[in-house]
């Protein structure tokens, strides 16, 4: 799994953002001067659509064959074997089956989903799930099939629910696929990240790009309609021409959806330690712009819709999981470091393994709090709102904001806008989705307390791509407003 706002993990916000890094990340806001009435209402509202129990759950497996050089996810590097996918397969398969460092993790999550008690009075089906990582192909079927099981059970599982597993190439052949096919896992995700061997091998991946043309290949043969890819841009000595052949080569593939996600140099991995963002050889910010703007251009050219900062999708194959966690709604989550959102909080469980089998012993025994008590932080909501919409090409919902955290927000929010709607940075969008232009923008600003602005325009959202390029420092000028 790559750090994107996909994962349901979220860390502090920095103080001076690098503008033109497309990972957004929560921070804490004060609302001191939202009137009671506000405050109130936002209990209800928010309460009404945000809170509830859960339709989605994330699952977190953590096994790779090796440590990727940018990845500080919580994993267990199982060791590589051969990376040739339909030769070794049978034999790959029994190592697997037989490694008890597997069947002893998913015993242990199994127990961890088991011992999970929601308090809410009843429990909707899930319609997402989603196998994240690590590498979950990793995990034989068997085993997937326990987890799914178990699930169902505790929670229930929709007929036609969304069943997203994350999948590297080299680590699993056609069998394998149906097998978890016919489990119901219905959508893959591809971790592609790279057309080129030298990359390949300069990022510490097991699999080579003949690995990624053998997944590609045994993806279509199964019958997998709804398919995503990873690709990820400003590598060290990746070059605009191997980014747009990384691009075309997707293309080509005819994947569903499209994932495209700027590197992150975080501290703690080999990156981490011999590299320094924007300096050469990682390419510097103007160079990472001109990558986004690249895969922005190609692949909305290719009839893929920009519907999310770093998502992009067919008609009809947007990610229904991921779109849990940008409307700001609740998710359970299970396993190592996984990070859940139920009942108002956000909890993350430990990443090492003996500290991860110390809380789900806790839970068994009813002393661990992981789930809120459906109270709601103006706050935290406020900052998640804000950060999470303005991901995506909806954008932020002013009228619903302005009932949660009152006019006097919206109004402050949309004068400290004014100047990047005039730039074309932000786009202002009426009920209809139509775009009102920056003069009409100008006129609702005029200080007349009888004109709502969130009448007139319903909707801010980051163009596409030079306001998303620019989103971390327009996130920070929100909240600037909300906590001056």
């Amino acid at each position: 799994m790559l750090r994107t706002t996909a994962s349901p993990i979220f860390s502090s916000f920095t103080a001076k953002p690098r503008t033109s890094r497309l990972i957004f990340k929560a921070f804490s806001v004060l609302l001191e001067d939202t009137p009671p009435s506000a405050r109130r209402n936002a209990s209800t509202n928010l309460t009404t659509l945000h809170q509830g129990p859960p339709t989605s759950a994330y699952v977190h497996l953590p096994f790779c064959r090796k440590r990727c050089h940018y990845c500080d996810f919580p994993i267990i590097a199982l060791g590589s074997s051969s990376a040739s996918t339909t030769l070794h397969e049978e034999k790959r398969q029994e190592e697997e089956d037989d490694d008890p460092r597997i069947t002893n993790y998913v015993n242990l999550l199994v127990r961890e989903i088991n011992a999970t008690r929601t308090g809410f009075d009843a429990n909707p089906n899930l319609k997402t799930v989603f196998f994240g990582g690590g590498t979950p192909s990793l995990v034989p079927p068997k085993l997937v099939s326990l987890v799914l099981e178990t699930l169902s059970s505790s929670f229930g599982l929709c007929p036609d629910a969304e069943i997203s597993m994350e999948m590297d190439p080299g680590t699993f052949g056609g069998e394998k696929l149906k097998e978890l096919m016919e489990l119901g896992v219905n959508r893959v995700s591809l971790g592609v990240q790279a057309f080129q061997d030298e990359l390949l091998r300069a990022c510490g991946r097991a699999h080579g790009v003949s690995e990624v043309y053998e997944a590609i290949e045994i993806v279509k043969s199964c019958g997998v309609g709804n398919w995503s890819m990873d690709l990820i841009s400003s590598l060290p000595h990746q070059t605009l021409e191997m980014w747009e052949e990384s691009l075309r080569l997707a293309i080509e593939s005819q994947p569903s959806h499209v994932s495209v996600y700027d590197l992150q140099v975080e501290q703690g991995t080999k990156f981490g330690n011999v590299y320094t963002p924007g300096q050469s050889p990682l390419p510097s910010e103007t160079q990472s712009a001109e990558f986004y703007k690249t895969a922005s251009s190609m692949l909305r050219g290719a009839g893929y819709e920009h519907y999310e900062v770093s998502s992009y999708s067919k008609d009809g194959f947007k990610c229904k999981h991921n779109l849990i966690y940008w409307k700001n709604k609740p998710f359970y989550a299970f396993g190592l470091g996984s990070a859940s959102y139920v009942g108002g909080l956000r909890f993350s469980r430990p990443r090492r393994l003996k500290e991860y089998t110390n809380y789900v012993a806790d839970l068994e025994n009813g002393a661990a709090n992981w789930c809120g008590d459906g109270s709601v932080d103006l706050k935290d909501v406020a900052t998640d709102i804000i950060m999470l919409s303005f991901r995506t090409s909806k954008g932020l919902e002013l009228k619903e904001f302005g009932e949660a955290f009152g006019r006097k927000v919206v109004n402050s929010i949309c004068k400290v806008y004014e100047p990047y709607v005039e730039s074309g940075h932000i786009v202002c969008l009426d009920g209809m989705r139509r775009e009102v232009v920056s003069d009409e923008f100008k006129k609702f600003l005029v200080g007349n307390d009888e004109v709502k602005i969130e009448d007139h325009v319903r909707y801010l959202r980051l163009r596409d791509p030079d306001g998303f390029l620019l989103s971390n420092e327009l996130i920070s000028l929100a909240f600037g407003v909300i906590s001056p």
